[in-house]
């Protein structure tokens, strides 16, 4: 049995993995910010000689994207600092590390979805220190798992699905983006392929993309979400330029999943596929 720790413990997706994963199998350690300092290297230094861990799962991340633009420092200090500290800290002690990032270390102007080699050039302050997450990583570790994905829901913590259901409860008409293209991915079904690497104690490492399948705009989403549901509620489709927001947004952030398709031979369902499953789960 192997000890996995899991920071940001107490976020989305890290209650997914808690929700999958099977405690016989390997002890998992789920970790706030207040158990354990990502941003503090001696903390997480003493923390991996005590509990000497074959995994650590970083899902611990400033992710107030317009927020961001206010407070560079504080988005670095997790985003960036926050990623070496376990780097440095896995490579000292042989740990795998598996790493979230994001669709944002794109700038949107490609129409068919990126790649893992493709140019990155992210519009804002938090997909910047995202990708500057990635490279320290990169610089320090051999053994890591870089996952970046795009648009996370599930039925846990905050997100766009639950904002949704919340706001048509308060109206009957909703404005909602419709010129950002991307992919929502359903939580659970990353926290099962994250469970699964850690499971096979896969060494396959490197940079990958997950995502579920198809693409969507915020519009596209909202809409499916309330017909699945029989939600009388109109939607109106706006620009982003209508929608107040201190942030550049990529227009598009289609993720290619192909390779890691291929490289860990998995199927991934389609993004409206896997919302019925979340609903189903939510019991509405």
């Amino acid at each position: 049995m192997s000890k996995i720790i899991v920071t940001g413990g107490s976020g989305q997706l890290a209650t997914c993995i808690k929700t999958v994963s099977k405690p016989s199998e390997n002890s998992f350690v789920f970790l706030d910010k207040n158990s354990l300092d990502i941003t503090d290297y001696n903390a997480v230094n003493a923390f991996f000689e005590k509990e000497m861990p074959g995994f650590c799962v970083n899902c611990a991340a400033y992710t107030a994207v317009d927020k961001a633009e206010a407070e560079p420092q504080k988005a670095a200090l997790v985003n960036v600092d926050g990623a070496r500290n376990l780097a440095l800290a896995c490579a000292k002690y042989s740990v795998k590390l598996i790493h979230i990032s994001t669709d944002f270390v794109f700038d949107g102007r490609k129409k068919t979805p990126y790649n893992e080699k493709d140019d990155t050039n992210p519009l804002g302050v938090y997909g910047q220190t995202k990708l500057a997450g990635e490279k320290a990583i990169m610089e320090n570790l051999k053994t890591y798992f870089i996952l970046r994905t795009s648009w996370l829901y599930s039925e846990y913590g905050q997100n766009f699905l639950k904002t949704m259901l919340r706001m048509s409860n308060d109206s009957k008409e909703l404005r909602v983006v419709n010129d950002q293209k991307g992919t929502p991915t359903y939580s659970l079904d990353l926290a099962h392929f994250i469970v699964g690497l850690i499971d096979k104690n896969e060494d396959r490492y490197g940079l990958y993309h997950y995502s579920n399948k198809g693409m969507a705009t915020w519009f596209d989403f909202a809409l499916t979400i309330f017909e699945n549901l029989g939600i009388r509620c109109h939607v109106v489709p706006i620009a982003t330029g209508e929608f107040a927001a201190t942030a550049k947004r990529p227009k598009y952030s289609v993720l290619e999943t192909t390779e890691v398709a291929s490289v860990f031979d998995i199927q991934i369902p389609d993004w409206r596929e896997s919302l019925k499953k979340c609903l189903v789960g939510m019991r509405l």
